[in-house]
């Protein structure tokens, strides 16, 4: 059984930083796609950053591209996502998931349709 479980949200003042951490059993994350995703009360989930392939490439949405860093420890079988310069619109449940078919293993995806296996989400709070 697959399950995906996620840590390190809080409250963090603007500027902070967080880690998230996305603990993975039932698969090694370095053989399927991970994706990280947020959502926003009243907003759609949106997709953040991803990791995917044999190397780990990465991919990020705008929002994430300067500020977050996804990354992979496949000892620990674990992929976090590194928040810096954090902004009170990053206020969010924020989501690990992945793709168990591993279409998108090769190329990633930050669409939430492309996964189907997905962590029970953790709140990030930035405000002062």
């Amino acid at each position: 059984q697959v399950q995906l479980v996620e840590s390190g949200g809080g409250l963090v003042k603007p500027g902070g930083s967080l880690r998230l951490s996305c603990v993975a059993s039932g698969i090694s994350v370095d053989w399927y796609p991970i994706g990280w995703f947020r959502q926003a009360p009243g907003k759609e989930r949106e997709g953040i950053a991803s990791i995917f392939g044999n190397n780990g490439d990465t991919d990020y949405a705008d929002v994430a591209k300067g500020r977050f860093t996804v990354s992979r420890d496949n000892d620990k079988n674990t992929v976090y996502l590194q928040m810096e310069s954090l902004k009170p619109e990053d206020t969010a449940v924020y989501y690990c998931a992945t793709d168990l078919t591993a279409r998108k293993y090769y190329s990633g995806s930050l669409r939430a349709n492309d996964y189907n296996s997905w962590g029970q989400g953790i709140q990030v709070t930035v405000s002062s």
